[in-house]
């Protein structure tokens, strides 16, 4: 993935942080609990995505 990834992924994190809000202010907890599931895994794609983008620069640095 690239720079849409990167974004599909940002976006994911906020809609999971907006339904665990959400869920804690109307007292939600399957709501809350889901907003964070949605939100941790955003995070999770986006560490790989920066892995992947490390490995690249390695790759990159030493040429092929």
């Amino acid at each position: 993935m690239g720079f849409a990834g990167k974004i599909r992924n940002k976006f994911r994190m906020g809609r999971g942080r907006a339904k665990e809000d959400l869920g804690r202010a109307t007292g939600d907890p399957y709501l809350e609990v889901k907003g964070r599931e949605e939100r941790m895994g955003g995070a999770a794609r986006q560490v790989g995505e920066q892995a992947k983008d490390a490995a690249r620069n390695v790759r990159d640095a030493f040429g092929r």
